[in-house]
């Protein structure tokens, strides 16, 4: 018999228009299988555009759901992460409109870790050029998306986290 262990993370949602905000809710209802209602705020980097951010708690796997449910919204900028646990490991999705989503495994402080694999295709496709592999190695830590998403985060910097706690 195998058993799904818990686990937990934090959604972010650091920009979405008034108009999605109710649909958001509703979608992150039917992943996480019970009703939320979550805390918006006014985004100051864009003037009809809120924000918002909290906890969940469910079965491993659940981050991944969360990201591809809201991925590929127009005008949806957002940021899920999901803790290690027992067998298996943490996740950081990414998301704009302009550059899609980004996936990174993390480690147990919320470092990145890259592959073996994708550093050896990195170092081969780079070949002696650095800058090429300055150039892949930003690809691989996905350095477009923070460097995108960073002024949303320090916009929200001061607003109250929503904790959610799964009944039962």
């Amino acid at each position: 018999m195998t058993s799904v262990s818990e686990s937990s993370g934090m959604m972010f949602v650091h920009s979405a228009l008034a108009a999605l905000c109710p649909h958001i809710e509703w979608a992150l209802s039917r992943v996480l299988g019970e009703p939320v209602s979550l805390q918006w705020e006014p985004q100051p980097l864009g003037e009809g555009r809120f924000r918002t951010e909290f906890c969940w708690q469910g079965p491993a796997g659940t981050g991944a759901r969360l990201a591809s449910t809201l991925h590929g919204w127009d005008a949806l900028c957002f940021e899920v992460t999901e803790d290690p646990g027992p067998g298996h490991d943490g996740d950081r999705w990414m998301h704009t409109p302009d550059l899609g989503i980004f996936h990174v495994q993390t480690d147990s402080a919320g470092n990145t870790v890259v592959p073996e694999d994708r550093i050896r295709q990195a170092l081969e496709t780079a070949g002696t050029n650095p800058f090429e592999l300055q150039r892949e190695f930003r690809l691989v830590l996905g350095s477009a998306w923070d460097e995108e998403l960073e002024p949303f985060r320090r916009a929200g910097d001061d607003s109250p986290v929503i904790w959610l706690h799964r009944v039962g």
